[in-house]
């Protein structure tokens, strides 16, 4: 037996020569596999919690109430008109006066007839006063109470646009004027002009935004 050889050992574990045998501790691989295993699950499980609270903080919780609530986040909807709106006269209900302030004869009469034809009432018709007589360069001037402002003026603007609107607040009466002015070509078309009234007794409501969800 070599020198080398502890006392107590021989057989495959006696030491020949100058070389030892290799001592090695057994393999752990089944511990190390199952550290990994149990890594895995620890993140996997934090990673899914830190995904709720997330999702809690981002607008999920908001969503579940909604659902619970039963009232959801839906399209755009239109707020309904102002019910304090002033009702609009009908043509029928409106006296006009028309004066024509250019330079051609006759149109006060072909336009006052066009009016009526169309539902409104004829008050006087002639040329314009000195205040008005050549001075309007537009299609012309809508003239009324302070009243009329926001009631007949506008019905009998749909009949010509472009046409200036004035109040005067010591004018007595409901009539209305329209004077003529050199812009002035012709009424609207009557199937225009209808289309205009119908949208003034009846305009869209504003789109309210988006509920916020």
């Amino acid at each position: 037996m070599s020198m080398l050889t502890p006392p107590g050992m021989g057989g495959k574990y006696r030491i020949k020569g100058n070389k030892y045998p290799r001592m090695r501790r057994p393999r752990r691989r089944g511990r190390l596999v199952g550290l990994v295993v149990a890594s895995a699950a620890v993140l996997g499980v934090g990673g899914w919690g830190a995904w709720q609270l997330v999702d809690v903080f981002t607008g999920g919780g908001r969503k579940a109430s909604a659902a619970g609530s039963g009232t959801e986040c839906g399209p755009e909807t239109k707020a309904s008109p102002s019910p304090s709106a002033k009702p609009l006269p009908e043509p029928r209900a409106i006296t006009v006066n028309v004066f024509n302030a250019t330079t051609r004869s006759g149109l006060a009469k072909k336009t006052a007839d066009e009016l009526k034809k169309r539902g409104f009432k004829i008050g006087d018709v002639g040329n314009a006063t000195k205040q008005y007589d050549k001075k309007v360069k537009g299609p012309g001037v809508l003239l009324g109470p302070a009243s009329a402002l926001d009631t007949s003026l506008p019905v009998l603007g749909t009949q010509l646009p472009g046409a200036e609107r004035r109040s005067e607040a010591a004018r007595k009466g409901a009539a209305v004027d329209l004077v003529i002015g050199d812009g002035f070509k012709e009424l609207a078309k009557k199937p225009d002009a209808d289309r205009a009234l119908t949208k003034l007794a009846r305009p869209e409501p504003a789109p309210s935004s988006k509920k916020d969800c």
